[in-house]
């Protein structure tokens, strides 16, 4: 296996055991809102991003999806960005255990 291969699967394991609603949107792919009627809805976050539109707005905009559904929501799913995470956490990792 591909060294990154194994970087990124040793992020996903990790991930697995984070509490999501203390991920950033940054490192959400999508929102997937499972209704009661069994529809479903998703956010695109990594569309949203690439189409312009700034994190503040997105938060935005997952807040007043959420209120406006709310009483229709059975479940949520966020789809984690494993890269992204990594990404994001493997600098800071790297200096901790640089001081060990």
């Amino acid at each position: 296996m591909h060294p990154i291969d194994e970087l990124i699967d040793q992020w996903e394991i990790i991930v697995k055991e984070v509490n999501k609603t203390d991920v950033p949107l940054e490192c959400i792919k999508k929102i997937v809102i499972k209704l009661n009627d069994g529809k479903q809805r998703t956010i695109n976050l990594h569309t949203l991003i690439k189409q312009g539109l700034q994190i503040e707005d997105i938060e935005a905009l997952v807040s007043r999806t959420f209120s406006e559904m709310d009483a229709d929501i059975k479940d949520v799913d966020f789809v984690v960005d494993i890269k992204s995470v990594a990404a994001l956490v493997q600098p800071e990792t790297d200096k901790i255990l640089g001081k060990l």
